[in-house]
């Protein structure tokens, strides 16, 4: 079947799929929610599709997909709603006053599959942008900027389109891009001056994985001596949906051996999230046997210690979307990482 212009609907189909994961990428920049993004995405996809007669190719067709996925990200920005992490809406909590007080899914910047959001490339340089640009303090200082300057230092920033370029496709100049280029990053640099940032290489380095294994012995060990010498002494622990945040060693520790202690004797399974290394986490299950799913772990590394691990706890959302099963028997070296 032709659409009119001599393009079937399966070739087009095809040639829509190719930008999938990239408008995804940027969708979920601009919107910091998982779901969302792939929902602005599908509504790219249905919008692309019923208006491809009136396409004309005076731009690429990734161009105009761009442009229809920016349109749907600022029409769903109009809220207003700026999703954050726990640290963003509040000072951290001493251990001794500690409570577990949730808040509606919508506060919080949300986790994501590196899969689904980082096109393969044979360039480094250009794969080390891209995960940079999904993790998790850069989501979270994007999420701070009006929704048009956030959508310039994406296009600009992340993704290297010319000023030109860009302006066509908001339908403004390219004096205002770079007027808006120039506000965003100001506003960045001021976040980064108080912000922690994980220095993690592509691929991880051998310290950084004697690092990470040695965090999996410990956790899986429940051994606070060992996680307390992996930690900086700053470390910071969240676990949306609640908005309980802990910095330093002994009051996360502290926190894991009272309020967290059903972690005792969890299991770790490896996952790409976020441009980070994570861990889906399975905790004993007392009445099915083996293992129940608990959180998705995003872990931050610096100078060679872990500066923030982040417990995203809403299993019944996030594990489908990493692929992860909903159950792990008692022989966790069957289980394979999600994909």
């Amino acid at each position: 079947m032709s659409d009119g212009t001599g393009t079937t609907t399966a070739d087009l189909d095809i040639r829509l799929e190719k930008h999938r994961v990239e408008l995804t990428g940027y969708c979920y920049r601009m919107l910091g929610s998982s779901f969302e993004a792939e929902d602005a995405v599908q509504d790219t996809m249905v919008r692309a599709w019923r208006s491809y007669e009136k396409f004309e190719g005076r731009s690429s067709l990734r161009s105009w997909l761009y442009r229809i996925a920016t349109n749907v990200c600022l029409d769903m920005l109009t809220a207003g709603n700026k999703r954050a992490r726990p640290m963003d809406l509040s000072e951290s909590t001493p251990l001794a006053q500690a409570a577990l007080s949730p808040r509606s899914d919508n506060t919080w910047l949300e986790p994501m599959p590196d899969n689904r959001v980082l096109p393969t490339t044979d360039d480094p340089a250009e794969a080390a942008v891209a995960k940079e640009s999904v993790r998790l303090a850069f989501m979270a200082a994007l999420q701070q900027l009006p929704s048009k300057q956030r959508a310039v230092l994406i296009l600009r920033e992340v993704l290297a389109w010319r000023a030109s370029e860009v302006a066509e496709l908001l339908d403004t100049s390219v004096a205002s891009v770079n007027s808006a280029l120039q506000r965003a990053r100001a506003t960045l640099a001021e976040r980064d001056e108080k912000a922690a940032h994980a220095a993690v290489s592509d691929p991880l380095d051998e310290d950084q994985q004697k690092l990470l294994d040695r965090y999996v012995a410990a956790f899986e060990g429940y051994d606070m001596t060992a996680l307390t010498t992996l930690l900086h002494e700053d470390a910071v622990m969240t676990m949306p949906p609640f908005d309980l945040w802990l910095t330093g060693h002994d009051d996360i520790t502290g926190f894991m051996t009272t309020l967290g202690a059903a972690c005792e004797g969890s299991r770790l399974v490896p996952v790409q999230v976020n441009g980070l290394p994570g861990f889906a986490q399975y905790k004993p299950d007392p009445e099915q046997g083996g293992y129940t799913p608990w959180a998705v772990q995003v872990l931050e590394i610096s100078d060679g210690r872990l500066t923030g691990f982040h417990f995203f706890l809403d299993t019944k959302r996030w594990f489908p979307l990493f692929g992860l099963p909903l159950h792990l028997e008692a022989e966790p070296d069957q289980i394979q990482e999600g994909v």
